[in-house]
């Protein structure tokens, strides 16, 4: 091992410990984007959270904050997204770049914000379970 991996790997690890220890509180949502979530989300029942969703084609995925995402299938169908961590870009309009294995999105695919004008990354977080609000049926 390197002598400087060797000094310096004993304090990293409280560390790397620390970031994972389940402390981390979203901020609230804004009046807006509370409003915002509770008019897509009007008349929906919620369902239970599922880890993965489908890429369906016409879908349009949307940031309410840098912590919540909504990902609607159909007038129907919207699933809400609570994100892990952070991408506090998003609440400025920024890209969302989410890199996915497969044909679906998964609780863990990592999401960045990017602000495409500068090439600057903003944000970096990761999918978190989704939950299906469904309209109720006929």
């Amino acid at each position: 091992m390197r002598p400087w991996i060797s000094r310096s790997v004993p304090w990293l690890v409280p560390l790397l410990l620390a970031g994972c220890s389940g402390s981390y509180q979203p901020p609230k949502l804004t009046e807006k984007q509370t409003s915002e979530l509770e008019q897509a989300l009007a008349g929906k029942v919620a369902g239970e959270k599922t880890s993965c969703v489908n890429h369906e084609p016409q879908t349009n995925l949307t940031a309410i904050s840098g912590n919540v995402l909504l990902y609607r299938v159909s007038g129907r169908l919207v699933y809400r997204n609570d994100l892990i961590g952070s991408c506090t870009g998003l609440t400025r309009g920024d890209t969302m770049i989410i890199k996915t294995w497969g044909s679906q999105y998964c609780r863990g695919d990592m999401v960045t914000s990017a602000d495409l004008t500068t090439g600057m990354v903003t944000g970096s977080c990761a999918l978190g379970d989704f939950t299906p609000y469904r309209s109720p049926g006929k």
